[in-house]
């Protein structure tokens, strides 16, 4: 009665590389704890007990960018903001990904001015964007979501070239 015979016949599990790799990152992102303006504060309310992002492995924003893989732009970029913007994404380590979340971060929202970037992807790549002036909590969830199954899709041999591109 030993504890094989509990367990009973496990099997065996196989996957390819790409999965288990995907898998791992979707489970454990590091959201950077970065918030410009009044989405910041729905960004907040997605952490707390309500919606509780540790569903998602994503129990705690870092406050250092070389901690974390996920920026969430939340609220509007100043140019003045912007070299600093940049500066933390630089200083993220690799891979990383960015969310810019509401129409301030996507595309300056109401203001419309010189002192505005007019859309974070200006000056950062972005791979998810999330709509509403301030989104809910329930769109940052489904915007993760959709970070999630985009990186489902990343391949090792994708990864591989890119790197050879970039020291090249």
């Amino acid at each position: 009665m030993g504890v094989t015979s509990k367990l009973g016949n496990l099997g065996v599990v196989t996957t390819s590389l790409d999965v288990a790799i995907n898998w791992a990152r979707t489970g454990a992102m590091w959201p950077l704890l970065f918030g410009l303006a009044c989405c910041a504060i729905e960004m907040m309310a997605t952490q707390a007990s309500d919606y509780d992002m540790s569903r998602f492995g994503m129990e705690l924003n870092r406050a250092s960018p070389r901690q974390a893989d996920l920026m969430i732009v939340a609220g509007r970029v100043s140019r003045k903001m912007a070299p600093v913007v940049r500066q933390l994404y630089d200083q993220m380590s690799d891979p990383k990904w960015v969310i810019a979340m509401g129409d301030c971060a996507s595309t300056s929202g109401v203001y419309n001015n010189y002192a505005l970037v007019q859309g974070v992807d200006e000056i950062i790549p972005v791979d998810v964007y999330i709509v509403g002036c301030p989104p809910r909590p329930e769109q940052l969830i489904h915007g993760v979501l959709t970070l999630h199954e985009k990186i489902k899709q990343d391949r090792i041999s994708d990864w591989a070239t890119s790197s050879e591109m970039l020291k090249a």
